[in-house]
């Protein structure tokens, strides 16, 4: 008898368990069914084409950039990945009852599905392999690798009908980017910048050939200094490299301000009369910035709009 009711038992556990993952796997099926009696539309994904709610509501935008461009289209997604625990300045408001799902290699399928989205927007590189249990939540839309922000941007308006939208922010971006080249040119004219960052026990400088570097150097026109490697995207130089590189202005960020090994690199380096040598320093021309505000820099459009005010204002423009 008691073998008969630990067989019962198991089948029945065993039942369960069958029932569960054939919700789980018809959950996103169900979603597009239900849009498809009343309004659905069908768009394109790396994985062909697929149906979505013709207006989904609640989103979720797998990449750390991705939510920004969701927020940037009038869409505040409803669960999302981040590097930093804080988000940034600028989406603390509107994400305030966002998600926060970490950051991994793989999705965290159990909050995404407590997230209850009606779509899940994710690249194709990083989330091609998970692609099954995704779709099993939700219509899931693949999207292509880009190397222009822009691109990305465009490929999410396309998918969620928000392509004048996207052009609008493309436009307006590049006329603040433009009147924000006029005004640093006159404030810096010819002047060095030099872009750095504080790592743990080492100090990376951006050139021109990485995104945020670009964003500086090429986007606001900020003159480099002469000696950076020419096709290098970025340096990594210790503190006695320091003074080889000697600006007229140094942009300053800490790569993760919570970090003590950080923290101690960026004292060990104001406590240095190798810095307190710097030009930039001895003329009070050296401008900090939140890290964590600037992360999606030259990759965002919310980014590149707060970083060209932050930039302003440090080097004494209106940022208005």
């Amino acid at each position: 008898m008691r073998q008969l009711r630990t067989g019962i038992s198991f089948c029945t556990a065993a039942l369960l368990v069958l029932v569960m993952a054939a919700c789980s796997n018809n959950a996103g099926q169900a979603k597009v069914e239900a849009s498809t009696e009343t309004d659905f539309r069908l768009v394109n994904s790396e994985n062909g084409e697929i149906k979505i709610p013709a207006h989904p509501a609640r989103v979720v935008g797998l990449s750390v950039v991705y939510p920004e461009f969701l927020q940037a289209l009038g869409i505040t997604p409803v669960a999302v990945q981040n590097y930093q625990e804080e988000f940034p300045t600028y989406l603390q408001e509107p994400f305030k009852d966002t998600l926060k799902m970490g950051i991994a290699k793989t999705p965290n399928f159990e909050m995404i599905l407590s997230s209850n989205p009606d779509i899940i927007l994710a690249p194709a590189w990083w989330a091609g392999k998970d692609y099954d249990q995704l779709s099993g939540i939700a219509p899931t839309v693949l999207l292509p690798e880009r190397q222009d922000w822009r691109d990305e941007l465009k490929d999410i308006a396309e998918v969620l009908d928000k392509k004048e939208a996207a052009e609008k922010v493309i436009q307006e971006l590049e006329a603040q980017e433009a009147e924000a080249k006029l005004k640093l040119d006159a404030l810096v004219g010819n002047e060095t910048v030099m872009y750095m960052m504080v790592m743990p026990g080492s100090f990376v400088l951006y050139g021109d050939q990485i995104d945020r570097g670009k964003f500086i150097h090429t986007t606001l026109g900020l003159e480099m200094i002469p000696n950076f490697p020419a096709k290098d995207p970025s340096l990594s130089i210790s503190l006695e490299k320091l003074p080889e590189y000697n600006p007229d202005h140094l942009i300053l960020q800490l790569n993760n301000e919570d970090s003590p090994e950080v923290k101690q690199t960026y004292e060990d380096m104001l406590n240095s009369p190798l810095w307190k040598n710097m030009k930039a320093v001895k003329n009070n021309q050296v401008y900090m910035m939140a890290g964590k505000d600037w992360f999606n820099l030259g990759m965002s459009p919310l980014a590149n709009r707060y970083a060209i005010d932050a930039v302003l204002e440090a080097f004494g423009g209106s940022s208005k």
